[in-house]
Formats: C-alpha cells, sequence, structure tokens
C-alpha cells in the first residue's frame, strides 16, 4: 500500500479497518459514536493552529481527515455515498458558489463575495425558510452568535459603524446592573445573555473572532493564578487562609509578568 496514491492509500486503509479482518473497535462505530471525535479532533487542529507548530499541524490535519474517510466508509456500506461522492460534492459547491472565478461574474470585494455565496446558498437550500437555518445548533455560543450576526449583516440588518454597536453594548450592562439590583435570577440571565451578545457584536465590526479572545482571557488568568500558586508554595503560604489584600498584591505582582 505504501506505493499508492496518499488519498487511495487511506481510503483503502479505512476500508480494512472496518473489514471483517480488520479492527474490532472500528467495526463498532457509528455516525453517532464518532461524533466526538470529530468535535475533538477540529479543536486540535485549532490549537496546532494557535501553536504555530507546522509539523503538528500536519499531523493534526490528518487525524481530521481520517474523520472524513471514517464516515464515509460506514455511509459506503449502507450505499448512501463514497468519498469520491463527498469530494465531487464539495469540488461542484465550491465551483458553483465562486462564479467570478470559474464563470464570468465580476465582484468588487470579499463582502460582496460573502453576499453572492449566502444569495446562491439560499437559492441551493429550498427546503429553509431562514438564512439563519444553516446556522449548526450545537456550535459554541460565541461562535454561533457571531455566525448569525455575519448572516443577517449580509442582507443588511445591521449597525452602520461600531459606534453604534457599542452604545448598544452599554445599554444592555446597564439594563444588566438594573437586573442585579433587583435579584431576579431570571432576568439576570437574560440581560448578561445580551451582553454577551452585544459583544459579541463589537468584536465582529473589529474582526475579532469571540471564542480568540475569551480563550486569550482565560489563558491570561490561569497564567496568573499559577503565578499565585508558586508564590504562596515558595512562602509556606496556604492560599485558602491568606487574606483578600495578599492575594490581591500577588495578582498585582502577576500582572506586572505579562
Amino acid at each position: 500500500m505504501q506505493n499508492k496514491e496518499p488519498l487511495y492509500r487511506l481510503k483503502e486503509i479505512a476500508r480494512i479497518l472496518r473489514s471483517d479482518g480488520g479492527c474490532p473497535w472500528d467495526r463498532e462505530q457509528t455516525f453517532s459514536s464518532l461524533k466526538q471525535y470529530l468535535i475533538e479532533e477540529a479543536y486540535e487542529v485549532y490549537d496546532a493552529i494557535d501553536s504555530g507548530d507546522m509539523e503538528n499541524l500536519r499531523e493534526e490535519l490528518g487525524d481530521l481527515l481520517y474523520q472524513v474517510y471514517a464516515h464515509s466508509v460506514i455511509a459506503e456500506e449502507t450505499g448512501a455515498f463514497n468519498i469520491d461522492d463527498v469530494a465531487n460534492g464539495i469540488s461542484d459547491k465550491l465551483i458553483r458558489r465562486h462564479p467570478h472565478v470559474f464563470g464570468n461574474e465580476e465582484i468588487a470585494d470579499s463582502k460582496g463575495v460573502r453576499i453572492r455565496w449566502e444569495n446562491i446558498k439560499k437559492s441551493e437550500k429550498t427546503k429553509r425558510q431562514s438564512i439563519l437555518d444553516g446556522v449548526p445548533r450545537h456550535l459554541p455560543a460565541l461562535t454561533r452568535a457571531y455566525r448569525i450576526q455575519e448572516k443577517v449583516s449580509n442582507v443588511g440588518f445591521d449597525w452602520e459603524k461600531t459606534d453604534d454597536a457599542v452604545i448598544r453594548l452599554d445599554e444592555e450592562v446597564h439594563e444588566f446592573k438594573e437586573a442585579v439590583k433587583h435579584e431576579s435570577r431570571e432576568r439576570i440571565a437574560e440581560e448578561a445573555g445580551d451582553i454577551l451578545f452585544s459583544m459579541v457584536n463589537v468584536l465582529r465590526f473589529k474582526g475579532i473572532d469571540p471564542e480568540d479572545a475569551l480563550r486569550t482571557a482565560t489563558d491570561k488568568f490561569m497564567k496568573r493564578f499559577k503565578y499565585i500558586e508558586r508564590e504562596c508554595a515558595a512562602s509556606g503560604q496556604v492560599m485558602n487562609e491568606m487574606s483578600l489584600a495578599e492575594l490581591d498584591r500577588l495578582w498585582e505582582k502577576a500582572k506586572g509578568n505579562d
């Protein structure tokens, strides 16, 4: 198998693993059982991109690619489709949705491309009643909000400028503070959601991925907290026995090390 074309080789390996003489674990897998691995592999690709490690990225892309082949082999066993159908389908779609590249249309900029893409997509998905129906329910909440805002923006439902989105965010923060005063858990949760949605909108105007922004903030917090843990251990102190003022001083020192 070593001398075969790489993609053909991978297709054959996926088939062999599912065969009677293959792997018992692989034979037991279904579309549903593989879902978790598909998500995990996608996030490992995400991490590899952030790390800048090209060797790791190559490996993780391979793991993700195998998931596509594994699902396709299961589908092939039922006669639904095979990996060639998957490849031909996405090729046809890319050609169809890029008439400015593979056809005679002229589109001036990337915004025009997005709008044309959505219009073509809408004409293809005739069973969908809304442009929002194609946004996956299981996306991370911040990403889902971002994608929904992008889609409605493409049809003109948007603020004119960033300042308008910031004003809306300020209004939501005020409403959240009022909800906290009244101590209504239901209203607090609702207003908190509105703040998050509005914050995503502001970030979208600036081209900032909200997941990346929150991930960076979380990593920064973890780095600072681990510094406090090390300082406490070095001085022989127990963190939960220290005063808030003492911990705050360590926190400020941790910030100075950023």
